[in-house]
């Protein structure tokens, strides 16, 4: 008997965990998305499909189970949102980085790690990300790659600046003085736009959702 529970139902669609036993599984289901958002969702959809497949076996993100038009089906990966853990110890930002450079080897960028929900403090301590809608991945790293791939590793240094400021090295204190261009023109033009879209029209908020990005809440 398979026991499911609502995460999360948005525009998009619905995401939920499904257990069978002590197996347990997310789904991501956007039949019930709006009719006009719908192409976006399915967009979406094929975007963390993509980037999952291009992390197959890569230890500290989701794997894919099975993957249809409307329906994504990935691994659960227990943990709790950094958010809540708060993580100090230095060993979890070292596997961070490390887990970052992996993606970036593979061609992925994840794009979205700004947002703490989307990093997990796993049940021993080390590092996982998940949600990868808004990840890119390409055959080839060239140089907008590399400047996306730079933009994840000042998020994932924010968060260090957060919560143990006194581990930053002069270097990554560097890289979190310097913002890229691409950075500096989220902020003055993307931003502004994208909290409208998400806060305004569609109700969300940057820690909204922590118990449907694979961890729990």
């Amino acid at each position: 008997m398979v026991d499911s529970q609502l995460l999360k139902k948005d525009l998009f669609g619905e995401i939920r965990m499904c257990r069978q036993g002590e197996e347990a599984r997310i789904v991501r289901d956007i039949g019930p998305a709006r009719g006009w958002l719908r192409w976006l969702a399915r967009r979406l959809l094929r975007t963390e499909a993509k980037a999952l497949a291009a992390l197959t076996d890569v230890d500290g993100v989701p794997q894919i189970v099975s993957v249809e038009r409307d329906v994504l089906v990935r691994t659960y990966i227990a943990g709790t949102p950094m958010h809540l853990a708060r993580p100090t110890d230095p060993s979890y930002f070292s596997a961070a980085a490390q887990l970052l450079r992996t993606l970036h080897r593979a061609g992925v960028v994840h794009n979205d790690l700004a947002k703490e929900p989307n990093l997990l403090v796993r049940d021993d301590g080390s590092p996982a990300f998940v949600d990868f809608q808004l990840a890119w991945s390409v055959a080839r790293r060239g140089r907008l790659f590399r400047l996306l791939g730079h933009e994840d590793l000042r998020h994932l240094l924010k968060h260090k600046r957060t919560y143990c400021p006194q581990l930053l090295s002069q270097r990554e204190r560097h890289i979190l003085a310097n913002p890229s261009i691409l950075s500096r023109l989220w902020m003055r033009t993307g931003k502004p736009l994208y909290l409208f879209i998400t806060r305004k029209m569609l109700g969300w908020a940057d820690r909204e959702g922590a118990a449907d990005r694979g961890g729990r809440s």
